[in-house]
Protein backbone atom coordinates (compact mmCIF):
# COMPACT_ATOMS: atom_id res chain seq x y z
CA UNK A 1 0.00 0.00 0.00
CA UNK A 2 1.17 3.44 -0.73
CA UNK A 3 1.40 5.63 2.29
CA UNK A 4 -0.22 9.36 1.75
CA UNK A 5 1.69 12.34 3.14
CA UNK A 6 3.94 12.50 5.99
CA UNK A 7 6.97 15.12 6.96
CA UNK A 8 10.17 13.99 5.23
CA UNK A 9 12.32 15.79 8.13
CA UNK A 10 10.99 13.33 10.75
CA UNK A 11 12.69 10.56 12.34
CA UNK A 12 12.37 7.10 11.09
CA UNK A 13 12.16 4.18 13.83
CA UNK A 14 14.37 2.20 15.38
CA UNK A 15 14.74 -1.01 17.34
CA UNK A 16 16.96 -4.03 19.22
CA UNK A 17 16.65 -7.56 20.08
CA UNK A 18 14.40 -9.08 22.72
CA UNK A 19 14.77 -13.11 23.85
CA UNK A 20 12.51 -15.73 23.65
CA UNK A 21 9.10 -15.61 25.66
CA UNK A 22 8.71 -15.98 29.55
CA UNK A 23 5.59 -17.51 30.93
CA UNK A 24 2.94 -15.78 32.81
CA UNK A 25 1.00 -14.51 29.87
CA UNK A 26 -2.13 -13.93 31.84
CA UNK A 27 -0.73 -11.32 33.88
CA UNK A 28 1.82 -9.16 31.30
CA UNK A 29 2.25 -5.68 31.93
CA UNK A 30 0.51 -2.70 29.63
CA UNK A 31 2.88 -0.38 30.42
CA UNK A 32 2.20 0.99 26.63
CA UNK A 33 0.03 3.79 28.16
CA UNK A 34 2.31 4.91 30.05
CA UNK A 35 5.44 5.66 27.22
CA UNK A 36 2.31 7.36 25.25
CA UNK A 37 1.93 9.80 28.02
CA UNK A 38 5.72 10.26 28.41
CA UNK A 39 5.80 10.63 24.30
CA UNK A 40 2.41 13.19 24.94
CA UNK A 41 3.51 14.89 27.97
CA UNK A 42 6.49 14.31 29.56
CA UNK A 43 8.82 15.33 27.36
CA UNK A 44 8.47 19.09 26.88
CA UNK A 45 10.85 21.47 28.41
CA UNK A 46 13.92 18.63 29.38
CA UNK A 47 16.20 20.72 27.71
CA UNK A 48 17.67 22.60 30.82
CA UNK A 49 19.16 19.07 32.11
CA UNK A 50 19.69 17.33 28.93
CA UNK A 51 23.52 17.09 29.92
CA UNK A 52 22.42 14.83 33.19
CA UNK A 53 19.65 12.87 31.07
CA UNK A 54 21.41 12.03 27.91
CA UNK A 55 23.41 9.02 29.79
CA UNK A 56 19.49 7.76 30.72
CA UNK A 57 18.21 7.32 27.53
CA UNK A 58 18.63 3.60 25.54
CA UNK A 59 18.47 3.97 21.94
CA UNK A 60 18.12 0.63 19.41
CA UNK A 61 18.46 0.81 15.73
CA UNK A 62 15.32 -0.37 13.26
CA UNK A 63 16.50 1.52 10.31
CA UNK A 64 19.53 -0.84 9.94
CA UNK A 65 17.29 -4.55 10.05
CA UNK A 66 14.62 -2.98 7.84
CA UNK A 67 16.82 -1.27 5.19
CA UNK A 68 14.57 -0.22 2.32
CA UNK A 69 11.73 -2.59 2.95
CA UNK A 70 9.15 -0.37 4.02
CA UNK A 71 5.95 1.82 3.49
CA UNK A 72 7.45 5.21 1.67
CA UNK A 73 8.08 8.22 3.80
CA UNK A 74 5.83 11.26 2.45
CA UNK A 75 4.75 14.88 3.78
CA UNK A 76 0.78 15.13 5.16
CA UNK A 77 2.48 16.74 8.70
CA UNK A 78 1.06 13.62 10.55
CA UNK A 79 3.64 11.16 12.36
CA UNK A 80 3.03 7.34 13.85
CA UNK A 81 4.65 5.91 16.93
CA UNK A 82 4.81 2.44 17.59
CA UNK A 83 4.72 1.71 21.46
CA UNK A 84 5.53 -1.97 23.05
CA UNK A 85 5.28 -2.90 26.33
CA UNK A 86 7.62 -5.78 26.82
CA UNK A 87 6.74 -8.93 29.86
CA UNK A 88 10.36 -9.06 30.62
CA UNK A 89 11.05 -10.24 33.99
CA UNK A 90 14.47 -9.97 33.97
CA UNK A 91 16.32 -7.77 36.87
CA UNK A 92 13.97 -5.73 38.81
CA UNK A 93 11.08 -7.35 36.77
CA UNK A 94 11.79 -10.65 38.15
CA UNK A 95 9.53 -10.21 41.19
CA UNK A 96 6.44 -10.74 38.77
CA UNK A 97 7.65 -13.52 37.70
CA UNK A 98 10.43 -16.65 36.31
CA UNK A 99 13.20 -15.20 34.24
CA UNK A 100 13.58 -17.65 31.23
CA UNK A 101 15.78 -15.24 29.43
CA UNK A 102 12.89 -13.45 26.78
CA UNK A 103 9.92 -11.38 26.50
CA UNK A 104 7.19 -10.45 24.27
CA UNK A 105 5.29 -7.53 23.34
CA UNK A 106 2.31 -8.08 25.44
CA UNK A 107 0.95 -4.48 24.70
CA UNK A 108 1.62 -2.11 21.30
CA UNK A 109 -0.48 0.23 20.09
CA UNK A 110 0.11 3.11 17.28
CA UNK A 111 -0.22 6.44 18.28
CA UNK A 112 -1.15 8.56 15.00
CA UNK A 113 -0.37 12.41 15.56
CA UNK A 114 -2.93 14.32 13.12
CA UNK A 115 -1.61 17.54 11.46
CA UNK A 116 -0.74 20.03 13.36
CA UNK A 117 -0.02 18.40 16.60
CA UNK A 118 -3.08 19.22 18.15
CA UNK A 119 -4.84 16.07 18.21
CA UNK A 120 -4.24 12.33 18.12
CA UNK A 121 -5.27 8.90 17.66
CA UNK A 122 -4.40 5.56 19.15
CA UNK A 123 -5.06 2.21 17.98
CA UNK A 124 -4.39 -0.69 20.20
CA UNK A 125 -3.44 -4.23 18.82
CA UNK A 126 -4.56 -7.05 20.65
CA UNK A 127 -1.46 -9.38 21.43
CA UNK A 128 -3.23 -12.86 20.08
CA UNK A 129 -4.76 -10.82 16.92
CA UNK A 130 -3.84 -13.98 14.43
CA UNK A 131 -1.61 -11.94 11.30
CA UNK A 132 0.92 -13.47 9.00
CA UNK A 133 4.23 -12.24 10.28
CA UNK A 134 6.56 -11.08 7.77
CA UNK A 135 9.93 -12.38 7.00
CA UNK A 136 12.63 -10.96 9.27
CA UNK A 137 16.17 -10.92 10.36
CA UNK A 138 16.43 -11.32 14.04
CA UNK A 139 18.09 -9.11 16.28
CA UNK A 140 19.06 -11.01 18.94
CA UNK A 141 22.14 -11.55 16.32
CA UNK A 142 21.33 -9.62 13.30
CA UNK A 143 21.97 -12.11 10.75
CA UNK A 144 19.78 -15.03 11.21
CA UNK A 145 16.53 -14.42 8.99
CA UNK A 146 12.97 -15.37 10.32
CA UNK A 147 10.67 -16.74 7.89
CA UNK A 148 7.36 -15.68 6.87
CA UNK A 149 4.29 -17.57 8.88
CA UNK A 150 1.13 -17.77 8.73
CA UNK A 151 -1.24 -17.50 11.80
CA UNK A 152 0.90 -16.35 14.34
CA UNK A 153 0.15 -14.16 17.10
CA UNK A 154 0.90 -10.65 16.93
CA UNK A 155 3.22 -10.59 19.87
CA UNK A 156 5.38 -13.47 18.51
CA UNK A 157 7.06 -10.87 16.23
CA UNK A 158 8.68 -9.50 18.52
CA UNK A 159 9.43 -12.24 20.24
CA UNK A 160 11.00 -13.88 16.88
CA UNK A 161 12.63 -10.85 15.86
CA UNK A 162 12.93 -8.13 18.31
CA UNK A 163 11.52 -4.69 17.75
CA UNK A 164 12.30 -4.34 14.44
CA UNK A 165 10.46 -7.28 13.26
CA UNK A 166 7.46 -5.59 15.31
CA UNK A 167 7.56 -2.67 13.18
CA UNK A 168 7.59 -4.61 10.44
CA UNK A 169 4.45 -6.27 10.86
CA UNK A 170 2.82 -3.53 11.94
CA UNK A 171 3.90 -1.64 9.02
CA UNK A 172 3.12 -4.86 6.76
CA UNK A 173 -0.30 -5.14 8.57
CA UNK A 174 -1.02 -1.18 8.02
CA UNK A 175 0.54 0.22 4.94
CA UNK A 176 1.57 2.99 7.36
CA UNK A 177 5.71 3.94 7.89
CA UNK A 178 6.35 4.24 12.06
CA UNK A 179 8.11 7.11 12.20
CA UNK A 180 9.41 6.27 15.50
CA UNK A 181 9.33 3.71 18.58
CA UNK A 182 8.96 3.60 22.12
CA UNK A 183 9.25 0.87 24.65
CA UNK A 184 8.68 0.71 28.61
CA UNK A 185 9.03 -2.40 31.33
CA UNK A 186 7.56 -2.66 34.73
CA UNK A 187 10.04 -0.80 36.86
CA UNK A 188 10.18 1.97 34.83
CA UNK A 189 6.42 2.12 34.73
CA UNK A 190 5.94 1.92 38.51
CA UNK A 191 8.88 4.70 39.45
CA UNK A 192 7.15 6.93 36.81
CA UNK A 193 3.72 6.78 38.61
CA UNK A 194 5.28 7.64 42.12
CA UNK A 195 7.33 10.47 40.64
CA UNK A 196 3.75 11.73 39.68
CA UNK A 197 2.54 11.65 43.28
CA UNK A 198 0.13 8.66 41.61
CA UNK A 199 -2.92 9.09 39.48
CA UNK A 200 -6.07 9.32 40.64
CA UNK A 201 -8.93 7.13 39.50
CA UNK A 202 -12.54 6.31 40.95
CA UNK A 203 -14.00 3.07 40.87
CA UNK A 204 -17.72 2.09 40.10
CA UNK A 205 -17.22 -1.31 41.63
CA UNK A 206 -14.62 -3.32 43.13
CA UNK A 207 -11.66 -4.99 41.59
CA UNK A 208 -9.87 -7.71 42.97
CA UNK A 209 -8.05 -9.41 40.81
CA UNK A 210 -5.61 -12.17 42.26
CA UNK A 211 -2.97 -12.66 39.29
CA UNK A 212 -2.63 -8.65 39.44
CA UNK A 213 -2.47 -8.30 42.81
CA UNK A 214 -4.94 -5.39 42.93
CA UNK A 215 -7.80 -5.09 45.48
CA UNK A 216 -9.80 -1.78 45.19
CA UNK A 217 -13.03 -1.17 46.25
CA UNK A 218 -15.57 1.18 45.00
CA UNK A 219 -14.58 4.99 45.30
CA UNK A 220 -11.58 7.24 44.61
CA UNK A 221 -8.05 6.22 44.73
CA UNK A 222 -4.92 8.14 44.27
CA UNK A 223 -2.91 4.51 42.89
CA UNK A 224 0.73 4.24 43.40
CA UNK A 225 3.09 2.80 41.27
CA UNK A 226 2.69 -0.41 42.19
CA UNK A 227 -1.14 0.05 42.06
CA UNK A 228 -1.35 0.91 38.40
CA UNK A 229 0.68 -1.34 37.47
CA UNK A 230 -1.57 -4.10 39.10
CA UNK A 231 -4.64 -1.65 37.20
CA UNK A 232 -3.01 -2.17 33.75
CA UNK A 233 -2.33 -5.77 34.47
CA UNK A 234 -5.86 -6.82 35.56
CA UNK A 235 -8.19 -9.16 32.87
CA UNK A 236 -9.84 -12.05 34.89
CA UNK A 237 -12.09 -9.37 37.31
CA UNK A 238 -13.03 -7.15 34.49
CA UNK A 239 -15.91 -7.22 31.76
CA UNK A 240 -15.80 -10.57 30.11
CA UNK A 241 -12.34 -11.30 31.65
CA UNK A 242 -10.64 -11.25 27.90
CA UNK A 243 -7.27 -9.25 26.63
CA UNK A 244 -10.01 -7.33 25.14
CA UNK A 245 -11.74 -6.12 28.34
CA UNK A 246 -8.07 -5.15 29.67
CA UNK A 247 -7.62 -2.73 26.39
CA UNK A 248 -10.64 -1.12 27.39
CA UNK A 249 -9.02 -0.89 31.24
CA UNK A 250 -5.99 0.09 29.45
CA UNK A 251 -7.48 3.11 28.04
CA UNK A 252 -9.44 4.79 30.75
CA UNK A 253 -5.90 4.99 32.89
CA UNK A 254 -4.68 6.01 30.00
CA UNK A 255 -7.00 9.17 30.42
CA UNK A 256 -5.93 9.19 33.61
CA UNK A 257 -2.45 9.22 33.31
CA UNK A 258 -2.59 12.38 31.17
CA UNK A 259 -4.57 14.48 32.90
CA UNK A 260 -2.37 13.78 36.19
CA UNK A 261 0.78 15.06 34.27
CA UNK A 262 -0.98 18.02 33.26
CA UNK A 263 -2.39 18.74 36.84
CA UNK A 264 1.00 18.40 38.96
CA UNK A 265 2.53 21.46 37.53
CA UNK A 266 5.58 19.13 35.40
CA UNK A 267 6.16 22.38 33.27
CA UNK A 268 6.14 24.81 35.64
CA UNK A 269 8.34 22.99 38.80
CA UNK A 270 11.75 22.74 38.06
CA UNK A 271 12.00 19.69 40.50
CA UNK A 272 8.91 17.91 39.28
CA UNK A 273 9.99 18.06 36.12
CA UNK A 274 13.67 16.85 36.61
CA UNK A 275 12.46 14.07 38.91
CA UNK A 276 10.08 12.89 36.70
CA UNK A 277 12.38 13.38 33.72
CA UNK A 278 15.15 11.38 35.18
CA UNK A 279 12.62 8.62 35.41
CA UNK A 280 11.13 8.98 32.45
CA UNK A 281 14.40 8.55 30.70
CA UNK A 282 15.70 5.36 32.70
CA UNK A 283 11.94 3.79 32.30
CA UNK A 284 12.18 4.03 28.26
CA UNK A 285 13.84 2.58 25.24
CA UNK A 286 13.61 4.51 22.00
CA UNK A 287 14.29 4.72 18.42
CA UNK A 288 18.51 5.73 18.15
CA UNK A 289 17.46 8.54 16.66
CA UNK A 290 15.27 9.74 19.67
CA UNK A 291 18.02 8.55 22.11
CA UNK A 292 19.39 12.16 22.94
CA UNK A 293 17.42 14.77 25.30
CA UNK A 294 17.43 17.41 22.50
CA UNK A 295 16.01 15.38 19.81
CA UNK A 296 13.13 14.12 22.64
CA UNK A 297 12.39 17.82 23.74
CA UNK A 298 12.03 18.90 20.12
CA UNK A 299 10.02 15.71 19.56
CA UNK A 300 8.01 16.02 22.63
CA UNK A 301 7.65 19.90 22.55
CA UNK A 302 5.38 19.69 20.20
CA UNK A 303 3.35 17.46 21.31
CA UNK A 304 2.31 18.42 25.23
CA UNK A 305 -0.85 20.30 23.93
CA UNK A 306 -2.66 17.26 23.19
CA UNK A 307 -4.63 16.24 26.31
CA UNK A 308 -7.15 13.20 26.73
CA UNK A 309 -10.47 15.05 25.33
CA UNK A 310 -7.78 15.41 22.06
CA UNK A 311 -7.05 11.62 21.59
CA UNK A 312 -9.50 8.78 19.95
CA UNK A 313 -8.66 5.65 21.70
CA UNK A 314 -9.97 2.14 19.49
CA UNK A 315 -8.91 -1.48 19.40
CA UNK A 316 -8.24 -2.78 16.18
CA UNK A 317 -11.28 -4.23 14.71
CA UNK A 318 -11.48 -7.85 15.43
CA UNK A 319 -13.50 -10.93 15.70
CA UNK A 320 -13.15 -14.25 17.59
CA UNK A 321 -11.35 -16.86 15.88
CA UNK A 322 -13.68 -19.43 14.62
CA UNK A 323 -11.30 -21.94 15.04
CA UNK A 324 -10.28 -21.16 18.14
CA UNK A 325 -11.86 -18.62 20.72
CA UNK A 326 -8.77 -17.71 22.73
CA UNK A 327 -7.90 -16.00 19.68
CA UNK A 328 -8.77 -13.04 17.57
CA UNK A 329 -8.49 -12.46 13.82
CA UNK A 330 -8.89 -8.55 12.03
CA UNK A 331 -12.40 -7.80 10.43
CA UNK A 332 -10.68 -6.98 6.88
CA UNK A 333 -13.17 -4.41 5.92
CA UNK A 334 -12.84 -2.33 9.07
CA UNK A 335 -9.05 -2.60 9.45
CA UNK A 336 -9.14 -1.57 6.09
CA UNK A 337 -11.30 1.08 6.56
CA UNK A 338 -9.12 2.05 9.80
CA UNK A 339 -5.88 2.11 8.11
CA UNK A 340 -7.02 4.18 5.29
CA UNK A 341 -8.47 7.36 7.41
CA UNK A 342 -4.78 7.25 9.23
CA UNK A 343 -2.91 7.02 6.19
CA UNK A 344 -4.85 10.17 4.53
CA UNK A 345 -4.31 11.75 7.94
CA UNK A 346 -8.24 12.00 8.90
CA UNK A 347 -10.23 11.30 11.86
CA UNK A 348 -11.10 7.44 12.15
CA UNK A 349 -14.64 6.61 11.04
CA UNK A 350 -17.43 5.31 13.41
CA UNK A 351 -17.94 2.73 10.98
CA UNK A 352 -14.68 0.63 12.37
CA UNK A 353 -15.94 -0.35 15.30
CA UNK A 354 -19.11 -1.72 13.93
CA UNK A 355 -18.92 -5.89 14.08
CA UNK A 356 -15.79 -5.59 16.62
CA UNK A 357 -15.41 -7.56 19.54
CA UNK A 358 -13.15 -4.94 20.55
CA UNK A 359 -14.32 -1.34 22.62
CA UNK A 360 -17.49 -3.71 23.49
CA UNK A 361 -18.31 -4.14 27.34
CA UNK A 362 -18.32 -2.19 29.88
CA UNK A 363 -14.48 -3.09 31.29
CA UNK A 364 -13.45 0.40 30.68
CA UNK A 365 -16.85 2.16 32.27
CA UNK A 366 -15.30 0.75 35.36
CA UNK A 367 -12.48 3.29 35.89
CA UNK A 368 -12.53 7.05 35.14
CA UNK A 369 -10.36 9.69 35.90
CA UNK A 370 -10.18 11.49 39.14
Amino acid sequence: MSDQGRSSGRIRATGKRRKSPTKGRKTATTLAWVAAGVVLVGGGGLGWVYFKLDGNLKGVDINAALGNDRPEEVDNGSMDILVLGSDSRHGDNAQYGTDEGGARSDTAMILHVYEGHKKASIVSIPRDTLITRPQCVSDKDGRTTVPSAQRQMFNTAYEVGGPACAVKTVEQMSGIRMDHYVEVDFTGFKKLIDELGGVPVTTNKAIKDDKSHLDLPPGTHQLNGEQSLGLVRTRKSVGDGSDLGRIQLQQAFMKALIGQVKDVGVFTNPKKLYDLADAATKAITTDSDLASVNSLVSFAGGLKGIGAEDMKMVTLPVQYDPSDLNRVVPLEKQSQQLWQALRADQPIPASVTEGSAGDQGDAGKIVKSG
